[in-house]
């Protein structure tokens, strides 16, 4: 129950604190913030050049990489660019509308994200389990149709957010403590009772994240089973590898999501501002270190890259 001596009404604007207790440091916040937009998107803006160009990336395990570019890319034009604006020109202030679809289509992005690391995950599973079908089942048509589930999964589990949000009449500030609209953030400087909005959050992390984690676990259980009963070493290292660069971007993925929540169940109080710096790096570390992970590890991106240096070089 937030409780409010002297409440507002719902406010035209909002302001965003930007990361509390460390406003004199946005200055060389700023620098690491507009470094990884920039790598961003170089990088994801390479990886699509380079699988749009390239006719033998036109497989399926590429496709979805295509996919989760874009919305990588999404991500951080709808999160840095704010962010820098109020860390370079202290521009804290956001309409109320401009904040609910922040609200809306960051967490998004996010929730996107995970479901195409799911289809990622699905399609190693296919890859390993049923190498000969493996293009018949993940055909174009079978892409597009993982490609609108996860759309749609990611819009009917956030439209709520800004509806629920746009019902909140009377607030105890104005100021979010907070470096975006995240919808928490707004729901606890709300008045009233607002168990109805934290059941609301915590039913949307476990319909997402938690069932995607799930499932993928699920998937690379099975696709272990599948590779030790390769009989041969080589061939088992050489099934695994091609699952080298996914396991990597599903642990830099979930792994700040799991330590928040391993965090709160063990009743570590982190300090807002501490919290705010990992919540961000949701957002901006994954989509940066994405394409880094695929164009090392995989060999097709791998020579393009050589390729395209090499021809600078002369």
């Amino acid at each position: 129950m937030s409780s409010c001596n002297s409440s507002i009404p719902q406010p035209l604007t909002f302001v965003l604190a930007g990361i509390p207790g460390l406003e004199s440091s946005h200055g060389w916040f700023s620098v690491p913030f507009f470094l990884v937009f920039v790598i961003t998107v170089i990088g994801n803006a390479a990886i699509l050049c380079i699988i749009r160009v390239e006719k033998s990336l036109h497989e399926p395990m590429f496709l979805l990489l295509a996919m989760l570019s874009v919305v990588d890319l999404s991500l951080v034009t709808v999160t840095v660019p704010r962010m820098l604006g109020i860390f370079w020109m202290n521009a804290k202030e956001i309409s109320f509308n401009a904040c609910l679809a922040q609200m809306f289509f960051i967490p998004c992005f996010y929730v996107m994200e995970s479901g195409i690391l799911l289809a990622m995950a699905f399609d190693r599973f296919v890859a390993i389990w049923h190498p000969l079908r493996y293009t018949t089942i993940l055909a174009n048509n079978m892409l597009v149709k993982m490609a609108l589930a996860v759309l749609a999964r990611a819009a009917a589990v956030l439209t709520p957010a800004p509806i629920l949000a746009k019902r909140l009449e009377r607030f105890q500030t104005q100021v979010i403590a907070y470096s975006y609209c995240a919808y928490m953030a707004v729901v606890q400087i709300a008045c009233g009772d607002i168990s109805d909005h934290i059941v609301y959050g915590l039913m949307v992390i476990v319909a997402s994240v938690g069932l995607d984690l799930c499932f993928i676990c699920l998937s690379y259980g099975l696709i272990l089973h599948a590779v030790f009963r390769i009989p041969s070493w080589e061939a088992r290292g050489k099934a695994l590898s091609t699952c080298g660069s996914h396991l990597c971007v599903i642990a830099l993925f979930y792994s700040p999501v799991v330590f928040s929540v391993l965090a709160q169940i063990l009743g570590y109080h982190m300090a807002p501002h501490l919290q705010i710096i990992i919540d961000n790096l949701y957002f901006l570390v994954p989509p940066m270190i994405n394409p880094l992970i695929y164009g090392a590890r995989t060999k097709q991106m791998r020579e393009w890259v050589l390729r395209i240096l090499h021809c600078r070089g002369d």
